[in-house]
Formats: structure tokens, C-alpha cells, sequence
């Protein structure tokens, strides 16, 4: 790890930054006393009090088969997780267990700060999980974490914005989206869809220079953006923007933005979780009415991105093995699907994902039914397309800054790219 800049933290179910380590240091919270012998510290991220019932059923279970094991369960804010985590670690207090995700826990992979598990947990067990969701607690070929649940983006429509516009089904690829986009905007004077460049937000335009085709860094981790794919993402980008297809404020605006626009009926399509449609039903259900579910948009290599959260057992814990079986239940198929039901989230293993809860949907199905489905099956195909480096939330700034500045043509795209390439470079030396 070489370099720490940001210490703003966002949503779970997309990504977590991390920076600003000696401030984050001095500023946060005394970290609780380390657990009594047989007792497994395990920390989870915000979801009290919603959850509690289900962790506090889940715990007495285990416990109940394990009477020589305790589960001290601490659920810690999204906004405090960040700091408590990186002052627990480099002050060996870090609890046993802890629910994090790939991006921010390869930041401390990158400090050897995490159990390698490749000789604690079997081939058999993990053969139990989706390849691709394993994968991506995997750094420098060792695994660090172990996969829980996960989410895949849908899109979101308004079918009476479409009828209007003349269009008939939502888009598959961003080429058929920038298509709409000319549409919509010609036929009802409003916009598509909004996808922000503000560098500590969502990750989505990242993750479409890889749906096109990109490789972002090499395997020396150097950058490997800046080739005629990576140019044409980035004009791809650019040309929307200057011809006025997205909102002006994607460069100053995040992801809650695009929310406010739909559910204002001010866009046609947004790209979201499942979970959305009852934020929809709740704040404007007449926008819901006319909201319908379709898969992820993606380019020519139908690659679908996946937001994975994970757990990762800190490598001084004092209790190695009984974290790792904990960890295992918490995880198991059967106790994914309950987590799932509870949460509206999908889970990483493979034999929950063939239960029924998954596979159906019909015309008498809701709405938030229809995306579970649609969902689950691209999750088949599904991978973290960001690969786990220690810094990828200085690659998301370095590349948004340059494309930034290519959308106010205050660069052409060839120096935004040659630009963002020397930058990151000079970060790996």
C-alpha cells in the first residue's frame, strides 16, 4: 500500500474508500478491549438495529452447537468503520472476524494484515461458492477473505418515458444506450439516465471501461488503460456529456442524484439493486406504478459487475480456527438464504442461489420479485470487475479527473489518458 488520500466512506452495497490513515488514526474512537479466550469478536457494518433479531437468532445457534464459543457481536456505523478498522489493525486489537469488502480489505491485504486461507479452508469448501465471488477476496494469489452476500445493479425503467419516446424494450449495451439517450432527450426533453464522475462515488463508470473491453492495470500493476479501447470508452463518455445526452451535474453530483431525477419521473432509467423499488414505492409510487426491471446494461464483453462483501479474519487474531468455522456457518448455504430473505441482498454460494426464492417469477410476482430474479440470474455470470489493488480508490480519482477534464474539454481525451497513465504509474513505483 503505498498511498492513503480519501477518508470519505459510501454506500456498503457498492464500495468503502479508505485514507487520510494518520488522521483517521488520532480522530477515531478508542477500540474495545481484546475478547476473552473462547470468545470471538465479530464486527458487522450498520446493520443494527434492523438485523438484530436475525444475528441474535444466528448467534444462539451457533453457540448452542458450540457451547465452548461465544460470539461477541459489535455492529460499527459505515462512517466509523473505516478509521476503527485501520486503528484496531495497526494496534494488533482487531476483532476476530470482520464484515468489510474486497475493495477496502485488499487495502490491508497490501499490509499482510489478513489470515491467508488457502490452507485453513478447503478445496471442497470452497467449491461451495461462486468462482468469480471467491476470487475477489484474492490478493497477490492469496485468498483473504471469505465471500457473504452481494449485490448485482439492475436497470430500473419508466415505461410510460418509454412508450413516449417511441422505445420499446431498455438497453442491453451502452451503444444501445447512448441510442435512447438521443431519443429520449429529442421526444420528451428529458434525460435518460445519470451516471456520476464525482471521483469518491460510485464506481459504475469505472467498471464500464472494463464492460468495454479495458484492462485497467497490467499484471506489475502498472496502468494498462491507455489503448484504442480505453480511448474509446473514454470518447464514449465525453460525446455524451458534450452533446448534452447526461446532466450537467454528473460531474459535481453523486448517485443520490440520479435517485432524486427518477424519482422526480425526471429520468428514464436508473441503475440500482433490487432494493430500490421499495425506496420508489415509498417516496413517489406513482413513478413505481410505471417502474419495471431489466438487466444490468453492459458493453461488448457482457461482463456484469458485482458488489461483494465479505468477511476477513485479521492475521493476529488469538483465535484463528474458531473464527474460520464461524465464519463458515455464517456463510453456509442455508444460513445465506435466511440472510437473503431478510436482506433482499443475493448470496455467494452456489447451492442458495438454486433455491426457488430465486428461480421465479411470473405475472402475479411484484416488482421487487421480478428484479430478485433477474438479479440472481446474471450473478451466475457475475464478477468484481475493479480488481482487488490496494489503491483502487486513487486509480477511481485519477481516472475521473482526466475524463472530467476531457467532458470540459480542457483536455483532448488522448492527453486525459496519457495524463491519468503518468499519474497512476508514478503511484507504483
Amino acid at each position: 500500500m503505498k498511498h492513503f488520500s480519501r477518508t470519505s466512506v459510501k454506500q456498503w452495497g457498492i464500495r468503502l474508500f479508505c485514507g487520510g490513515l494518520l488522521s483517521s488514526l488520532v480522530s477515531c474512537a478508542a477500540s474495545p478491549p481484546p475478547p476473552e479466550e473462547g470468545t470471538v469478536e465479530f464486527w458487522t457494518m450498520q446493520l443494527q438495529p434492523q438485523f438484530t433479531e436475525y444475528f441474535n437468532d444466528l448467534i444462539a445457534d451457533y453457540e448452542s452447537q458450540h457451547p465452548d464459543t461465544e460470539i461477541d457481536w459489535v455492529d460499527v456505523p459505515w462512517s466509523a468503520m473505516e478509521a476503527k478498522m485501520l486503528a484496531s489493525v495497526s494496534a494488533q486489537t482487531a476483532p476476530d472476524l470482520a464484515n468489510l469488502n474486497p475493495t477496502f480489505s485488499a487495502l490491508l491485504a497490501g499490509r499482510n494484515a489478513w489470515l491467508n486461507l488457502d490452507d485453513r479452508v478447503s478445496e471442497t469448501v470452497r467449491q461451495q461458492y461462486l468462482s468469480p465471488i471467491w476470487d475477489a477476496s484474492r490478493f497477490q494469489g492469496q485468498s483473504f477473505g471469505i465471500p457473504w452476500y452481494v449485490t448485482t445493479r439492475i436497470t430500473i425503467y419508466n415505461r410510460q418515458l418509454f412508450q413516449t419516446a417511441g422505445i420499446d424494450r431498455p438497453p442491453a449495451t451502452y451503444a444501445e444506450l447512448a441510442q435512447l439517450a438521443k431519443k429520449v432527450k429529442d421526444k420528451t426533453g428529458k434525460y435518460a439516465f445519470f451516471v456520476t464522475v464525482v471521483p469518491d462515488d460510485s464506481g459504475e463508470v469505472l467498471e464500464s471501461l472494463v464492460q468495454m473491453g479495458v484492462r485497467l492495470v497490467d499484471d506489475s500493476g502498472k496502468a494498462a488503460f491507455n489503448t484504442p479501447k480505453g480511448k474509446a470508452a473514454f470518447e464514449y463518455w465525453v460525446k455524451l456529456y458534450r452533446d448534452g445526452l447526461i446532466p450537467r451535474d454528473v460531474l459535481t453530483q453523486g448517485h443520490q442524484r440520479a435517485i432524486e431525477l427518477y424519482q422526480a419521473g425526471e429520468l428514464a432509467l436508473l441503475t440500482s439493486g433490487p432494493q430500490f423499488f421499495q425506496t420508489i414505492a415509498n417516496n413517489a409510487p406513482d413513478i413505481a406504478a410505471v417502474s419495471e426491471a431489466a438487466p444490468q446494461i453492459t458493453g461488448d464483453t457482457g461482463k456484469i459487475a458485482v458488489a461483494v462483501m465479505n468477511v476477513v479474519i485479521p492475521k493476529d487474531t488469538d483465535n484463528p480456527e474458531e473464527a474460520i468455522d464461524f465464519a463458515l456457518f455464517l456463510t453456509n448455504p442455508e444460513n445465506q438464504l435466511a440472510f437473503s430473505k431478510a436482506t433482499n441482498t443475493l448470496p455467494s454460494t452456489i447451492e442458495t442461489l438454486q433455491d426457488e426464492y430465486f428461480q421465479t417469477a411470473t405475472d402475479d410476482t411484484t416488482q421487487v420479485d421480478d428484479a430478485r430474479v433477474i438479479s440472481a440470474e446474471q450473478l451466475q455470470r457475475a464478477e468484481v470487475l475493479v480488481p482487488p489493488i490496494s489503491n483502487a480508490n486513487e486509480l477511481q480519482r485519477i481516472i475521473y479527473d482526466n475524463l472530467q477534464a476531457a467532458m470540459l474539454e480542457e483536455k483532448t481525451v488522448e492527453q486525459a489518458l496519457s495524463d491519468a497513465e503518468a499519474e497512476w504509474n508514478s503511484l507504483t513505483r
